[in-house]
């Protein structure tokens, strides 16, 4: 069987292909000639120059395709028009070019986010498929954008659609930063409130977005593939700590209003950088929010999803990674 995924190049992406190919599909990856191929080189994979915002280009990509795992997106823009841009019309362009040009689809399996719908209210009611979306940041706006797109097309193609929560593990640098911080000695916390996160391994993450797109019960469905605990960033911080031989760590808390300050001037100075900024007012009102967990039991019980990684051993697996390529 023939397989798209975008976002192949990325975090994600690059693990849901490998484990594609390792299942023995035939795996095509939509790449700009610009990209960095690092995570695919010497690998089965057929690469076909393109790009989600260019509809043009997407005709090559979706010849002869059966299944498409749409993982691109832009988690980082310098305002909503841009974010919309990304992560709605880009979702659009691939909706329209498979409708159009992959007349034997079987599936399209949308990579959205927690952040579509919108923080917990209590430790105890995490979000879940019930949930009525009310994101809080312009990306979960963007993300909700896309879903609707996405659902829109449900009468026309197979769709399904997988929302994980903030994802850790080997080939993510988004998170590095942290590990950086507790290798110094210092654990930082947001605030002085004990906030909950769910909290999912790359790999868990896309093994269910595979399991989810090849399930008959998951057609026309959304689903949260995360983690099965929750978990404090105190848990997180320990276990860092623990993993980098750091006896005595010290907890490095970060008052709210120093996070705002600071992600506003980051803000300010990001409009004169080439890249936006990864930290910015929204994104500081995403991590100072004290509960942003979800239920997995819809995925559970449509198509047997479970978490096989600890959270121990994830850490464990990316903090291994990381020293082995240099970064730790």
């Amino acid at each position: 069987m023939k397989v798209l995924v975008t976002g192949a190049t990325g975090f994600i992406g690059s693990h849901v292909a490998d484990l594609l190919v390792e299942r023995g599909y035939d795996v095509r990856a939509l790449a700009r000639k610009t990209s960095n191929l690092q995570w695919l080189k010497g690998k089965n994979i057929e690469i076909v120059d393109g790009s989600i915002d260019n509809p043009l280009s997407l005709e090559k990509a979706m010849k002869d395709v059966q299944m498409v795992y749409h993982v691109a997106g832009l988690t980082a823009a310098r305002n909503a028009e841009e974010f919309m841009r990304g992560n709605r019309d880009g979702t659009i362009n691939m909706l329209e070019a498979a409708l159009k040009f992959a007349p034997n689809l079987e599936r399209f399996l949308h990579v959205s986010s927690l952040a579509a719908v919108r923080p917990s209210v209590s430790p105890d009611k995490p979000v879940d498929e019930s949930t009525p979306s009310a994101p809080i940041t312009s990306y979960g706006h963007s993300k909700k954008a896309a879903e609707d797109a996405v659902n829109s097309f449900a009468s026309k193609l197979p769709i399904t659609i997988v929302r994980p929560p903030a994802v850790y593990g080997q080939r993510e640098t988004a998170i590095l930063d942290f590990f950086k911080t507790v290798n110094k000695g210092f654990v930082p916390h947001i605030g002085f409130d004990e906030k909950q996160v769910s909290l999912v391994h790359g790999l868990d993450l896309s093994r269910g977005i595979i399991e989810a797109a090849e399930s008959e019960n998951t057609i026309g469905k959304t689903y949260f593939v995360s983690s099965e605990e929750f978990y404090t960033w105190a848990q997180i911080g320990d276990i860092t700590a623990k993993i980098l031989g750091k006896k005595r760590a010290i907890p490095l808390r970060l008052p709210h209003f120093l996070v705002f300050g600071v992600a506003g001037l980051s803000e300010f100075f990001g409009k004169f950088s080439a890249k936006p900024p990864v930290l910015n007012f929204e994104k500081g009102r995403d991590i100072t929010t004290p509960y942003w967990i979800c239920s997995v039991e819809r995925a559970k019980a449509d198509f047997g999803y479970r978490q096989l990684i600890s959270l121990e051993d994830g850490i464990r697996q990316t903090v291994d990674w990381y020293k082995s390529m240099g970064w730790l």
